[in-house]
This record gives structure tokens, sequence and C-alpha cells, in this order.
């Protein structure tokens, strides 16, 4: 299931020598530790062009390791590059790069959403022209589905307007790399698809990681998962890769209705299903007696390797 020193070279090398671009970011044996507790320990892989998610539970260390890559924490140990080179080192170079939507992006309530764009331009320091400036908050504003909103107070927004006005200022120096934290937290089903649309397609040049614990966030645009629990990666692999590995451990038991709360204490129960005469249960492990076997998806990976946290979520 794992890649040899989780990288991602093969997908570059196949491309011709003049069409290639160098954008790379390594992650080499980070830790991080808060007195006796370690959020991450030794976590290292490396990101080439296309959306890659970083999948896990609430606790994970997803945000430790997020607030690492954009420079807000300092790791323990270990280091963070971009093609190469430290970012430490880069500073103000990596920051022109970079694209950041916080889980919980700060808004000023009392600014027009265009306003907070243009201070956000002069905070990032881009050099562009008024007109170019216009410009390009116009278009960032039409990608997020907030053109028509552009002039009204973030006071007056709704959570998912907000949420969606943060991606807009992430987009907003057009940047090589796209960090977004939880980015669909708040928004309905038609903005999530919108957004992941958005998405996949500016990823087409850029390096984009994207940090959930909603499965189908990603599972149709990442080009790979990283499996993050407790501070340590378990897998990192493409969704297919990661769904053919669960072959054999998904399957379908129909159970009378009074079984199910048995079967929900001793198994993990991925969905209940009432029919006309039955409950069919669709159980996730290594077996299940009785059980039918069927085609697994990326959910049931999720519910199989991260399974103390998803009971714990759902009691």
């Amino acid at each position: 299931m794992r890649r040899s020193s989780w990288n991602f070279d093969g997908y570059i090398d196949e491309l011709p020598e003049e069409v290639r671009h160098w954008m790379e970011l390594t992650v080499e044996k980070i830790t991080k530790t808060y007195r006796t507790t370690k959020a991450l320990d030794d976590v290292s892989f490396s990101l080439r062009e296309g959306v890659h998610g970083l999948l896990g539970p609430n606790g994970a260390g997803k945000t430790t390791l997020v607030h690492i890559l954009v420079g807000i924490l300092r790791p323990t140990a270990g280091r963070v590059l971009w093609n190469g080179e430290d970012i430490t080192a880069l500073d103000g170079r990596y920051r022109e790069i970079l694209g950041f939507q916080p889980q919980a992006p700060a808004l000023y309530k009392s600014f027009r959403a265009e306003e907070f764009l243009r201070y956000m331009a002069a905070v990032k320091g881009l050099k562009l022209t008024r007109k170019e400036l216009g410009m390009r908050i116009e278009s960032v504003l039409e990608t997020v589905n907030l053109r028509q909103d552009g002039r009204k107070r973030i006071g007056e927004f709704s959570g998912g307007m907000k949420q969606r006005l943060g991606i807009a200022q992430a987009l907003l120096g057009d940047p090589e790399l796209l960090v977004l934290d939880e980015p669909t937290a708040g928004l309905d089903p038609q903005e999530r698809v919108r957004l992941r649309n958005t998405i996949s397609t500016v990823a087409l040049n850029k390096i984009v990681l994207w940090t959930t614990h909603i499965v189908s966030d990603i599972e149709y645009i990442a080009r790979d998962i990283l499996l993050l629990k407790k501070g340590h990666f378990l897998a990192c692999d493409t969704p297919q890769a990661l769904v053919d590995a669960m072959q054999g451990k998904v399957f379908t038991l129909p159970v009378a209705p009074r079984e199910v709360p048995l079967w929900q204490e001793k198994a993990l129960v991925g969905n209940v299903q009432r029919r006309e005469k039955d409950v069919l249960l669709r159980i996730i492990g290594d077996s299940c007696p009785g059980g039918t076997a069927v085609q697994p998806d990326l959910e049931d990976v999720y519910l199989y390797h991260f399974r103390e946290a998803s009971e714990k979520e759902g009691s």
C-alpha cells in the first residue's frame, strides 16, 4: 500500500523534459512535540502537482502539520523543503508562492468582501496595478461564487459565504502551493460540488493539499491520499489503490431488526439499511461469518483505519 520513500517521482518522470515544471513540496522527518505529547512523529512525504488529500479524524495532527507547512509553527525536529530549499531560508519567497485557507479564517465583519481582498493583497505584497488587482479580485470572487456579493459587508455573510471568501483570499496571489484546511466546512452540498470542481481545475498547475475528515470531499479528485492517525502516517497512495487493498474486508449481512444492536456492539457497521423483512448491514472487518463480500469504497477505507475515532464520534 505504501510507496517507497513517500515519493511521487514516477508521475513527473513520465513527462518529456521540455514540459516538466519543477514544483515539489517535501516534508522530511517532521516531529512536533507539545511537552510530553507528540502531535506529529517522524512524518515524511513528497508532493507534486495535483490535489493531495490529507485524511484523518479530529485530533490526528492534520492542523498541526498544516501550520508547520505554512510557517505558523516550527517543528521540533525535521524540515520542510520547497523545490529542495528549506522554507525557513526561503522566508518571503516561500510566502509568495503559498496560498492558505485556515479552518476558521479571520475575517473583518465591517469590511466589504472586495475591501477585504484588497487588504489581503497588500498583506501578501502582491505586485499588481490597481486595474490588475481589480480584475484578479473579480476573478477569484467568480471562482468561489461570490461575485455578486463583493460589495456586501462580511458581517452579513452566512457561514458558508465566509468560508468561500477565505478560499478566495487563498487564491488571490495565484499560488503554486495551495493549502486548504477543512475548506468545505459550512458549505451546502451544491457549494461543495462547485468548490470541488474549482479546486480540481486549479490544481492542474499547482500543488494542492486538502485536509479533511469528510471522505466525499476528495474521493474523486485526489491524486493521492495520505492517511494520518495520531501523528503517524498509515498509508499514502491513490484512492483506487487504497480501495483495492480493502478487497475481502467489506461484507453485507442480512439480520433481523432486533439483532442490529448486537452487531453494532461486536462489529464495525458502516451502514444500516432497513428492508421489507430484514435489515442489511454493511460490515467492515477482516472477516464476517455468513456475510457476502462486496466492493469496498473510500469510506470503508476511512472506517477501517480510523475505527476507534469513528466509534468515539458516533457515541
